[in-house]
């Protein structure tokens, strides 16, 4: 009895423990999106918000609004954090992108911990060099328009580059630290805060459209029955794995044999997740806000490319896709190395049916992921692109696109996935002790 009392209390105890640092973790991300939204409402020195409504309202349909989207409405106010998480992004794919093709930057990868601190270090300056570009941009782009949107002279300008890094450069922090201190990738959390933050606004606007007739009744059902279709199929595709069969080799230790059973290795449908997405939109952004800021040239070839890279454009959708189809292939192939998961299987004695182990294992795994990847990355230009060209034939909000439906639901089952790991690993550890406690007795 008081054996049994005793294991239970430990039981009890360690699932408690687990829970507490479950609940520190979510109070602390919890916090951080508090701080973030914050942030988002703190605008820029020398910003007139009249001319800003007024400059936002006529194109918010084009690049300042798919800006806006990202932000959480950062960008219609002009707030410390306007240009978003996007400069770190387009870091970090320069900076894997380089990892792959520069040997130093290669073999400083294959450096364990250390050279994967100086790799994130380098990002870090990428980043604080690109925001200094995209801001400066931006901001000049605002000084000039007519009306005046940002009060004239070097030093208003000056402070409003440098709040602006600023503002980056700490989402970059922010997203690092919800990365170790809270649960999920903290980056894609601060890009679901800020579309999931504008939805209220963007459904309210969609009823609106409705009730003025812009939108007709049997459209705005049609709009709903597809967006919640669209929902049904991301979580149908996102959870779909392959299942290769695995034989495990009969050995005898001593008079006991071991091995003979047979399992799967489970290959998701969608390796990428919402990466490609995320880059491909970051990547875009990146020089279209530049084409954009540059329009007041007198090059008429500028103006027209400015125009092509706005959301919606012909151009515009054929980088996009592209973009998806590469990085697509580019993370999945990060992701997973056919070579060390063959090498691993032949060490722990494992082996497909019919394929032999070593080379011809990896050739099979290589020609699975490469049909994978395939079908993953036109599910995902199909669930990125077609829904926006939709919504753009009914005069829909961005909110409405795929992109952002994309990014909301993944990123909201990779939070549930975590959460539900952690409850598990709680559980498991208090079971652990719980054994072992019973074995010492």
């Amino acid at each position: 009895m008081a054996t049994a009392k005793l294991s239970s209390n430990s039981q009890l105890g360690g699932a408690s423990k687990g829970n507490s640092e479950l609940k520190q973790r979510l109070i602390f991300l919890i916090l951080a999106m508090i701080v973030y939204r914050i942030c988002s409402h703190i605008p820029v020195p020398g910003i007139n918000p009249g001319n800003l409504a007024t400059l936002f309202n006529e194109n918010q349909s084009g690049l300042l609004g798919l800006m806006n989207l990202f932000s959480g409405g950062a960008v219609s106010r002009f707030s410390i954090v306007a240009i978003g998480i996007t400069p770190y992004i387009t870091s970090s794919i320069v900076m894997q992108l380089a990892a792959v093709v520069v040997p130093s930057l290669e073999a400083l990868k294959k450096e364990g911990q250390a050279g994967q601190r100086k790799i994130i270090q380098y990002t870090r300056y990428g980043t604080l060099g690109l925001a200094l570009i995209q801001a400066f941009f931006v901001a000049s782009s605002l000084q000039g328009q007519d009306p005046q949107v940002l009060q004239s002279g070097v030093s208003v300008l000056a402070i409003a580059v440098l709040t602006l890094v600023t503002g980056t450069m700490f989402l970059m922090w922010l997203g690092e630290q919800i990365t170790e201190r809270g649960l999920g990738n903290g980056i894609s959390l601060i890009i679901f805060t800020g579309i999931v933050s504008s939805l209220p606004s963007a459904i309210s606007g969609f009823f609106e459209k409705v009730g003025s007739g812009q939108i007709g009744y049997f459209s705005s059902v049609l709009i709903i029955l597809l967006a919640v279709a669209l929902i049904a199929f991301i979580v149908f595709v996102e959870r779909a794995l392959r299942k290769i069969p695995i034989n495990y080799a009969k050995r005898q230790v001593g008079n006991k044999v071991y091995g003979g059973q047979s399992s799967f290795l489970p290959l998701k449908l969608n390796m990428a997740s919402v990466i490609p997405a995320i880059f491909a939109s970051s990547i875009l952004l990146f020089p279209a806000t530049i084409a954009n800021a540059m329009t007041s040239s007198t090059s008429v070839w500028l103006k027209d490319l400015a125009a092509e890279l706005s959301p919606g454009k012909p151009l515009h959708l054929t980088l996009y896709v592209a973009a998806i189809v590469f990085f697509s292939f580019f993370y999945t192939a990060l992701m997973f190395n056919s070579r060390d998961t063959s090498d691993n299987l032949k060490k722990s004695g494992a082996v497909i049916p019919g394929i032999r182990p070593g080379e011809q294992t990896t050739r099979y795994l290589d020609k699975i992921i490469l049909r994978l990847t395939l079908i993953g990355a036109a599910y995902m230009a199909f669930v990125c692109v077609v829904p926006e060209l939709m919504a753009a034939q009914w005069s829909s909000s961005l909110a409405f696109g795929g992109t952002s439906l994309l990014i909301i639901v993944v990123v909201a089952m990779d939070f549930m996935s975590q959460v539900q790991s952690s409850m598990m690993s709680s559980q498991y550890e208090s079971l652990m002790k719980k054994a072992n406690f019973k074995g010492s007795k």
